[in-house]
């Protein structure tokens, strides 16, 4: 698996090579605790998600990309916020250096079995409480936070 780096707002980070089209789920259980994963790729936790398929649409993406990292099957219920921003790029090992428009997603659990895939190392459902205590990209604690804000229209940027 090619090793994972994030810059944000460096001038030293490399050009992007790509534009990838992305989706995350805000997954949460019947008492409020959000489900995260530990990437492999980088160690730090993060929402489920991942690129697009050519033959996919946003939210089936959202749906695939959390069924494939966690063994959950989902519905949408709604949407977070759309987050595009320019001074976000990942380097990938391989050569790839991104910038990556995601779609945050809300769901709900519909069935399934957590089970943790080759692209993570812990899977967790967390209380809002803890969030802050953990290793994460800001971009990430941003679609969080967005979340637990309670906004009552989604994040667009």
């Amino acid at each position: 698996m090619a090793r994972r780096t994030e810059y944000y707002d460096d001038p030293d980070a490399p050009k992007p090579n790509s534009l990838v089209v992305a989706a995350s789920a805000i997954v949460t259980d019947e008492v409020g605790r959000i489900l995260l994963q530990r990437r492999r790729d980088n160690g730090l936790w993060a929402l489920p998600g991942g690129g697009m398929d050519v033959e996919d649409s946003l939210p089936g993406t959202a749906v695939r990309e959390v069924k494939e990292e966690t063994g959950l099957d989902i519905e949408i219920t709604g949407l977070a916020g759309t987050y595009t921003d320019p001074r976000h790029i990942i380097a990938y090992s391989d050569g790839e250096v991104r910038r990556q428009f995601n779609i945050c997603f809300t769901s709900r659990i519909t069935g399934g079995e957590l089970s943790i895939s080759d692209e993570s190392t812990e899977l967790r459902f967390t209380a809002p409480e803890e969030i802050a205590a953990l290793p994460m990209h800001h971009t990430q604690r941003l679609r969080l936070d967005h979340y637990l804000e309670q906004r009552d229209r989604p994040y667009l940027g």
